[in-house]
């Protein structure tokens, strides 16, 4: 063993030496990056808005946008003025911004809207976009829907941390949606039939899959709203409850559906930060 001590020596300088200057350097830090029309999918609807950080690392997390429309209708743009606030309001954070394919007479919303989530998820999972794989979701409406429909239900990993649902449909077993005049519209464009069964109710429902392990959740609703009744946010409440998953419920008496003033969003931006910054 000692004849090959006098080569260790050597070996050293070999290896010091033999590395370049930009190999005994830091990488520099990464630049904000704001990508827009990404394709996630091959279909024209499935893109996204991707806002990246400057000096963004593995450990840098993803909020994800997902706007409403009835599960028909909307894109991205949308909701593309707040990217602005979150940025300001989380500036270490990437945010992304999705479209997902809309629901036809012939192609409803169940189960392609779902997919289309878990398809952002794995693209951003493969890309060089050198962020983490944790995420909240801030959805509107039927927006709202999917994102608690995904995490509740279809996030099997848990890559979810946080949920902000405005104004989202989360009990479809509800009496007063069964009544609504609006519930064969919904039911036709989810699931393709006015005549759903039980069994399809359910699995449009995200209050159906809610356990433990579910993602904290902070949700808004208005008390005249027109399109989703007032009931539903103390329904998601209770399970949510039930189920010892850490919730906060904001109630407006007077609101409609997200059709609020100034004042009422600048609470809702600002709880919701809050809630982000202590859940995500």
């Amino acid at each position: 063993m000692k004849k090959y001590l006098h080569f260790i020596p050597a070996l050293l300088l070999f290896l010091i030496t033999g590395c370049s200057s930009d190999d005994m350097t830091t990488a520099a830090p990464l630049t904000a990056r704001n990508i827009t029309n990404v394709a996630y999918g091959t279909d024209s609807e499935q893109t996204m808005d991707v806002y990246l950080p400057a000096g963004r690392n593995n450990a840098t997390k993803v909020v994800v946008l997902v706007h409403g429309g009835a599960w028909a209708s909307g894109s991205k743009d949308d909701v593309t003025s707040l990217v602005p606030i979150l940025q300001q309001r989380f500036p270490d954070h990437a945010i992304v911004n999705i479209n997902y394919r809309l629901a036809t007479d012939t192609s409803p919303a169940m189960p392609k809207q779902i997919d289309d989530i878990q398809n952002v998820l794995d693209y951003i999972a493969g890309s060089d976009y050198h962020v983490s794989d944790d995420y909240a979701f801030i959805g509107f409406s039927a927006g709202a829907h999917l994102a608690m429909l995904y995490s509740y239900g279809y996030d099997n990993e848990h890559h979810v941390k946080a949920v902000c649902n405005v104004v989202g449909p989360a009990d479809f077993t509800d009496p007063s949606y069964l009544s609504h005049q609006l519930y064969p519209i919904a039911s036709q464009f989810l699931l393709g039939t006015t005549t759903p069964t039980p069994a399809q109710i359910a699995s449009i429902s995200p209050t159906n899959y809610i356990t433990p392990q579910s993602p904290p959740t902070i949700t808004f609703y208005g008390g005249q709203d027109p399109l989703v009744p007032a009931s539903q946010g103390p329904r998601l409440r209770a399970k949510l409850d039930q189920e010892s998953v850490y919730n906060e419920f904001n109630f407006y008496p007077n609101g409609g559906h997200g059709d609020w003033d100034a004042a009422t969003f600048q609470e809702v931006y600002a709880r919701i930060d809050t809630f982000l910054r202590q859940r995500l």
